[in-house]
């Protein structure tokens, strides 16, 4: 099993983002539904980066306060080896 890392919750959570996302039957079934699926991922995306300032690399750091979402999974997975 993978060990766990400190920036797991927060790999989670921007995967979770990204599903919503890209989930269009969802928007097109319940657009006020789908918006409020993206504002509670991009809340609790604000939160864990707010536990975490301080504890992650300077990169992390600007991708995580300009809201480069994607630009921060993809350096989490990078210095996982994914």
């Amino acid at each position: 099993m993978a060990e766990t890392t400190l920036l797991d919750p927060l790999a989670l959570l921007l995967r979770k983002r990204r599903t919503i996302i890209a989930d269009h039957g969802f928007r097109d079934r319940d657009p006020k539904a789908h918006l409020k699926a993206l504002k509670g991922a991009f809340e609790a995306i604000q939160l864990e980066h707010e536990g975490l300032k301080g504890r992650i690399p300077p990169r992390l750091e600007h991708f995580l306060s300009g809201g480069s979402f994607d630009k921060a999974l993809a350096f989490i997975e990078q210095e996982r080896g994914h």
